[in-house]
């Protein structure tokens, strides 16, 4: 099994070392991420600049680009032929509305439009400061056991997200559940002659069953998203994977 490796942290960033190190207990890791952090990206691509590939060692590479570029260039520019795209572990939850905002998902939605399977990895991290990324491994592992195993509806991407181990005891199980539909609680504050965005995340509304109230309980959250234009796409017996022209 070959994957391809991405998030919106940056190259280096601990998440992304922890996946592939776990990634390469199932196969071969290629990594192609961010040269530097681009969290809330989206799904934004580049147009505008050329777009440098930097190697830092055998199979790990960056780019001056978003996660969604970072698919692109692996897909179409090195032509690499994977079984999965994965992204992250991002430092921080991607649940319900905000994978319209996340660069961490935007790379799995980029991958479905090739029709590539994906998984989107994100962490609730509900205290900031110290933390063993190590941690983590244990939950990572036993998704991607599970998930491997299963294929998302062509065009869409599986979005899984881990409770903060230090607030779990025992084994955290995997939930199928939706994406909570609320809006995030928004708010701004004055910050010089402007005004800063700010949120309290944790006491986000939430639905029972959403994906919010799983994970914020103390579950790992798994979702699975097709978006309508992937949809579409899948739908449309002429579209080929490797198609030329501009897919964005």
């Amino acid at each position: 099994m070959r994957f391809l490796l991405t998030n919106d942290d940056g190259i280096g960033a601990p998440g992304l070392e922890l996946l592939a190190e776990v990634a390469e207990e199932f196969g071969e890791v290629v990594v192609v991420a961010p040269d530097g952090p681009l969290s809330g990206c989206s799904h934004r691509v580049t147009v505008e600049k050329p777009l440098t590939l930097q190697t830092h060692g055998r199979g790990r590479f960056s780019i001056n680009g978003t996660p969604a570029d970072c698919v692109r260039i692996g897909l179409i520019e090195q032509q690499l032929e994977v079984d999965w795209v994965l992204s992250g572990v991002n430092a921080g939850a991607n649940l319900g509305v905000d994978v319209y905002m996340s660069g961490t998902v935007g790379a799995t939605r980029e991958a479905g439009l090739f029709h590539v399977p994906a998984i989107a990895l994100s962490l609730f991290i509900r205290h900031y400061g110290p933390f063993d990324w190590s941690t983590v491994a244990p939950m990572l592992r036993r998704t991607l056991e599970e998930l491997l195993q299963r294929r998302p509806a062509t065009g869409g991407y599986f979005n899984i997200n881990f409770p903060d181990p230090r607030e779990v005891t025992g084994e955290s199980q995997l939930v199928e559940c939706p994406l909570d539909p609320h809006p995030l609680p928004v708010a701004y504050h004055p910050a010089g002659q402007g005004v800063l965005y700010g949120i309290d995340y944790y006491n986000r509304p939430r639905d029972p069953g959403g994906d919010v109230d799983v994970c914020f309980n103390g579950a790992i959250s798994l979702t699975e998203v097709v978006p309508v234009c992937a949809a579409q796409a899948a739908a449309n017996s002429s579209w080929r994977l490797r198609g030329t022209g501009e897919n964005g």
